[in-house]
């Protein structure tokens, strides 16, 4: 056996990889699914079409090799599911990380003083972006649901654990810790479900998955007929975090998706940050949780599609950049893609996005450019916040991955922002790379952690070349920009 199948189930699409026995990418298949928007700030996935899409892209790649020696799973974080226990058939849409449908119950719970205990049991905020007030919002909403999950009949799962229950025919159901660290609902000090948070938001917790290491066994993948065993698990954003190999405390990633998110490796310190920003599980092996602090962007790659599908200035992607290029250097536009809220380090949920500057010169061009320049310009917001809570996180390298870092322009003008290096590494699939590390790792197939970080290889590096006026000066009109655009 000399691959290792990586899913990687995304908020846009899913993806299948296959990777050969050095790690390399050998085959791909993708297919999109529907976004649903029922209500403004709502977000949903049908769980039927992403089942779909995952096994679809399953069967294509293991159409090109069969000798297929284990899967390792990554998936969008904080997206919730209920589903029948008997028949696994969801009880309502998915619930996407990026809805808002509950801030009004977190202002409540803010109110009431209980962020604090959810802060100090979880990390994270009283936020809606996070699974346990989607998950009551489910119970209240969806009509029975509260009965029958109290029934014994109901379960719920990030989307990880769905996937699993479906591959394995409903003989597991089961998560990781990074996954689990995301929900609001476990204590990652403890490393179990809390009792206290599961009781305020009224949540059985028998409805709860089973909570693994990382790389660990969650049962046996049954696809065409074949058996496959399930060996690694991690949310998209730490399984990112294991594909850059950032495993010394002060290594930084961010990864640039529909989102962007930003991971310090802090080792066994659990940080409790002064400026709001998360305290999570950046991955955890034989029982011992590995932390981080984690600041969240809601949109970086969703303002590229904004411009496409939105504004319909550009035809693809891809168009963005020689787009930007040609924008007039004297028209500074600050776009402020608030288009969801605001996350890190200012969890506004109630912000709307704005645009600032705008003179009659102002066309396609400098948008374009403003909408890149806004996820250099949150990348820095990130960063000055971790650097505020943490000694750890001095001014050093940052790795990048995902869509966007795909652009020499973006990721100069991060570098020139940020006043720091930028590396992107040789493979940009990190975040599937590493799921199949994980999985690889636990059958034997892969090196262990000090061999994979061994392997880590650079394509580029970007050094700054803003001189530090025009940096400050830049960063100084983006501050003044939220700071208009907040709602509170």
């Amino acid at each position: 056996m000399t691959h290792i199948l990586a899913i990687d189930q995304g908020t846009t699409s899913s993806r299948a990889i296959l990777f050969d026995e050095t790690m390399t990418p050998a085959h791909v298949a993708q297919q999109e699914f529907t976004q649903h928007y029922p209500a403004s700030g709502w977000v949903e996935h049908d769980a039927e079409e992403i089942w779909d899409s995952v096994l679809a892209t399953c069967k294509e790649v293991l159409g090109k090799s069969d000798d297929v020696a284990a899967i390792g799973i990554t998936n969008q974080r904080e997206t919730t599911l209920v589903w029948d226990k008997t028949t696994g058939a969801p009880i309502h849409n998915a619930i996407v990380w990026q809805d808002r449908r509950t801030a009004e119950f977190c202002d409540d719970l803010r109110a009431e003083g209980f962020e604090a205990e959810i802060t100090t049991r979880t990390g994270l905020l009283a936020d809606p972006y996070f699974s346990g007030t989607k998950l009551r919002w489910l119970l209240e909403n969806v009509e029975g649901a509260r009965a029958r999950a109290a029934a014994g009949e109901l379960l719920f799962g990030t989307i990880d654990s769905f996937l699993i229950w479906r591959l394995t025919g409903g003989k597991v159901h089961a998560t990781d810790a990074t996954n689990a660290a995301r929900t609001m609902l476990y204590n990652i000090r403890e490393g179990a479900w809390d009792e206290t948070i599961c009781t305020r938001l009224g949540i059985p917790m028998s409805m709860l998955p089973e909570v693994k290491d990382c790389a660990a066994d969650f049962g046996t993948a049954r696809i065409e007929g074949g058996e496959i065993p399930i060996r690694g698990v991690a949310g998209d954003q730490q399984a990112a975090t294991i594909g850059q190999a950032c495993f010394e405390p002060g290594m930084l990633k961010s990864t640039y998706g529909t989102g962007c998110f930003a991971l310090l490796n802090t080792g066994d310190d659990l940080v409790t940050s002064r400026n709001r920003l998360l305290g999570t599980i950046a991955y955890q092996f034989d029982g011992k949780p590995t932390y981080a602090l984690e600041g969240s962007i809601f949109i970086a790659g969703a303002v590229v599609q904004w411009l496409r599908d939105g504004l319909g200035i550009i035809a693809k992607a891809a168009d963005t950049h020689p787009l930007a290029e040609k924008a007039d250097p004297n028209v500074e536009l600050y776009l402020v893609p608030a288009f969801t809220g605001l996350g890190a380090p200012h969890w506004d949920s109630q912000a709307r996005g704005a645009i600032f500057g705008l003179t009659r010169n102002a066309g396609p061009a400098e948008f374009a450019r403003a909408a890149l320049e806004s996820v250099g310009f949150q990348t820095r917001d990130l960063l000055e916040a971790m650097k505020a809570d943490w000694d750890g996180a001095a001014d050093g390298v940052l790795r990048v991955d995902g869509g966007m870092s795909a652009s020499d322009w973006a990721m100069q003008f991060l570098s020139d922002i940020l006043g720091a290096p930028v590396d992107r590494p040789k493979v940009l699939e990190t975040t599937a790379l590493g799921a199949a590390w994980l999985a690889g790792m636990s059958v034997g197939l892969y090196p262990d952690r000090d061999g994979f970080a061994a392997n880590w290889a650079l394509e580029r590096r970007f050094e700054p070349q803003m001189d530090a006026d025009t940096r400050d000066r830049r960063y100084a009109g983006w501050q003044d920009a939220i700071g208009r655009t907040r709602s509170r």
